[in-house]
């Protein structure tokens, strides 16, 4: 799929579904993603 349709699939899908995500809803799920991140590097052991 080209770029342009992919990104005009996804603006239709968007719009099909109940309520956009609004960029003030993202603060949680972006929080727990990074630490969920930070938990993973501090696994990791450096030589």
């Amino acid at each position: 799929m080209k770029p342009k349709a992919r990104f005009i699939a996804s603006v239709v899908n968007t719009a099909k579904s109940d309520a956009p995500a609004l960029p003030f809803e993202r603060g949680a799920r972006r929080a727990a993603f990074i630490a969920k991140r930070n938990a993973e590097n501090k696994e990791l052991k450096s030589a």
